[in-house]
C-alpha cells in the first residue's frame, strides 16, 4: 500500500494498518476496510471512496483529501490535526470523540453525520452542509459558518458563542436549543431569533 499513486482499485474487507507516510491514493474504493489505529500521517486522497470503513484511533495528521467520500465511516478517537478536506462527503459518518481541531474544511458534506460533542472552536466551516446531522453538545464557538446548511440538524446544547452564522440555513429550534450568545447573525436570522423567543416584531 505504498509508493506511487494507485488508480481504479477496489479493496473489500481488508485490514490496512501499515501505510507509509505520504501515501497517495486516487480513484480507489475501499469497502468495509479496517484502518483501526493505523498511522495515516500525510495520506493524500483524490476521488477516493471509503464505504463503511473503520478509522477508530487512526492518525490522520497532515492528511489531505479532495473530492473523496467517507460514507458511514467510524472515526472514534481518530486524530485529524491539520488535515484538509475539500469537496469531501462525510455522509452518515460518526466523528464523535474524534480530534478535529485544527483542520481545514471547505465545502464538506456532513449530512446525517454524528458530530456530537466534537470540538470545532474557531474552525472555518463556510458553505459546509450539516443537513440532518447530530450537532448536539458540539463546540463551535468562534467558528465561521457563513452560508452553511444546518437544516434538520440536532442542535440541543450546541455551543455557538461568537460564531458567524450569517447566511446559514437554520431551523427555528436552533435559537432555542443552542447557546448563541455573542454570535453574529444577519437581519433575517435576528428576526427568526426574536420570533422563536416569543417576541412580536413590528
Amino acid at each position: 500500500m505504498t509508493g506511487p499513486a494507485a488508480h481504479d482499485t477496489v479493496t473489500d474487507g481488508a485490514r490496512l494498518h501499515d501505510v507509509d507516510p505520504g501515501t497517495r491514493w486516487r480513484s480507489r474504493t475501499f469497502t468495509a476496510c479496517s484502518f483501526v489505529d493505523a498511522d495515516l500521517t500525510g495520506l493524500v486522497t483524490e476521488a477516493v471512496v471509503f464505504d463503511g470503513c473503520d478509522f477508530t484511533g487512526a492518525l490522520l495528521t497532515d492528511s489531505s483529501h479532495a473530492g473523496s467520500a467517507f460514507r458511514n465511516c467510524e472515526f472514534r478517537r481518530a486524530r485529524l490535526w491539520h488535515a484538509t478536506f475539500r469537496g469531501v462527503s462525510l455522509l452518515g459518518s460518526s466523528l464523535s470523540e474524534a480530534s478535529l481541531r485544527p483542520a481545514t474544511f471547505e465545502e464538506v458534506d456532513f449530512t446525517l453525520a454524528s458530530v456530537s460533542g466534537v470540538d470545532l472552536r474557531d474552525s472555518t466551516l463556510d458553505g459546509c452542509r450539516f443537513r440532518d446531522a447530530d450537532l448536539a453538545r458540539a463546540d463551535l464557538r468562534g467558528a465561521s459558518l457563513r452560508g452553511a446548511d444546518l437544516g434538520g440538524a440536532r442542535t440541543t446544547g450546541l455551543r455557538l458563542g461568537g460564531a458567524d452564522l450569517r447566511g446559514a440555513v437554520v431551523d427555528p429550534g436552533l435559537w432555542i436549543g443552542a447557546e448563541t450568545a455573542g454570535a453574529t447573525v444577519d437581519a433575517a436570522q435576528a428576526l427568526a431569533y426574536a420570533q422563536a423567543h416569543g417576541l412580536l416584531v413590528d
